[in-house]
């Protein structure tokens, strides 16, 4: 079955348990749903199923463990969950909508392994799709969309943070003429899923600036190793990659990526998926800890009984419905061809920030119980610190939307 057929189909297994009777989301005051189409809403159950019935029984325990849950990639391929806004070689080309819900019910369950999703489609696979030639696009994006190959998206360096510019990761050419080989020497930080990769796109400065390269894993000089013990994205993979002398063939580079917008153009791809991805971490925050106060008995009656509980949760609710309505709009001026650069930044910078405050104010009400893995709202919390700080720290976005305002640049 193809990525595109499986994420249509009403026969899934994902689709059978989605199409159940479906209950309200408690923190929707507005009737969201009201405002998708239903092969959206469809679709969103469909991703909701799976995250209920694989990822949320799982979690605790893959998050203490620290580890990253290769075995159910094949089902998220199947899915077509995988670089799922992409169209063509094997791609299911859904919506900026789509892609955003099933990004939502991802982070829900896990911060990390909607990251997963994120490096493989939004990052790798978009670089090759935007940017790639017709022998790799045909090559990589047919394995990457059916789970058969992961891939990697190595930009940022140990000193190369928000300020990809000063990379020092360099390529040379290594003798004469057109089919001259290419030498990748340097460094890579916080590179997700590099030590399980098959294929790394690797961005480095040429003699010509900043250039792609397409780079199989089991290149000699290749070497990724997993950056431990964390305390966020736990469940997630992130590396620092050494490339040791790498040698590669003439047509490794991606032809049409020059200067830093070939990186720019897929990290804004990842950031868009942020914005829903975000809010589906608050979303399920918020469900626990309401789901908690109404259960817990102090004085005699339920937490949900007290006037300072209420005001948490509706403080919570009204967060995320906003947020949500922003993630929507966005998408639906992205699927349009009208989202702006900045726009991307004001989701981003508000959606994470609103999120992490849930997290944190959802666990207030769970108490003590609140630091066990038993409960969502602190793991979501520990997470979206990661998920605040890449694709652009709020120091960042707060600098692209005050140039957007004012006019002028404040980045130095």
């Amino acid at each position: 079955m193809t990525a595109t057929a499986s994420l249509a189909a009403p026969d899934t297994a994902a689709s059978a348990a989605g199409s159940a009777e479906r209950l309200p989301d408690p923190a929707d005051l507005i009737s969201f749903d009201t405002l998708l189409t239903d092969e959206e809403v469809a679709l969103r159950d469909r991703v909701r199923a799976f995250v209920t019935a694989e990822i949320k029984p799982n979690i605790a325990r893959w998050y203490e463990e620290a580890r990253f849950p290769l075995e159910i990639v094949p089902e998220m391929a199947s899915l077509g969950l995988l670089g799922m806004h992409l169209h063509g070689y094997g791609c299911a080309g859904r919506s900026a909508v789509e892609y955003g819900l099933a990004g939502a019910e991802l982070e829900a369950g896990d911060s990390g392994l909607r990251t997963f999703v994120s490096v493989q489609g939004s990052l790798a696979m978009s670089a090759i799709h935007k940017h790639g030639s017709e022998e790799q696009k045909h090559e990589w994006l047919p394995q990457m969309a059916a789970g058969e190959a992961i891939g990697c998206f190595g930009l940022t360096e140990p000193t190369a943070g928000s300020d990809p510019g000063s990379m020092t990761t360099y390529a040379r050419r290594d003798g004469t003429g057109p089919t001259v080989d290419w030498v990748l020497s340097g460094k890579k930080r916080w590179i997700g899923l590099a030590n399980v990769a098959k294929v790394a796109v690797i961005w480095a400065m040429t003699d010509d600036g900043v250039r792609g390269f397409v780079v199989p894993t089991a290149t000699p000089g290749y070497t990724a190793t997993p950056i431990e013990p964390k305390l966020s994205m736990r469940a997630s993979i992130q590396c620092e990659i050494e490339l040791d002398e790498v040698r590669l063939p003439h047509d490794a580079v991606l032809p049409n990526a020059g200067g830093l917008k070939g990186p720019f153009s897929c990290l804004n791809e990842a950031r868009y998926g942020i914005i829903w991805g975000s809010m589906g971490a608050a979303r399920d925050a918020f469900e626990d800890a309401l789901a908690y106060s109404k259960e817990r008995l102090q004085f005699g009656r339920p937490l949900a009984g007290y006037q300072l509980t209420q005001a948490k949760l509706v403080d919570m609710a009204l967060e995320i419905n906003k947020g949500f309505l922003l993630a929507l709009h966005l998408g639906r001026l992205k699927d349009a061809g009208k989202l702006q650069h900045h726009q991307i930044s004001v989701g981003k910078l508000n959606n994470c920030r609103e999120a992490i405050e849930i997290a944190r104010e959802a666990r207030t009400i769970l108490g003590g119980n609140g630091i066990t893995l038993e409960h969502s709202p602190l793991r979501h919390a520990n997470n979206l610190e990661s998920v605040r700080t890449y694709e652009g720290t709020d120091e960042v976005h707060t600098l692209i939307l005050g140039q957007k305002l004012t006019g002028e640049a404040a980045f130095r």
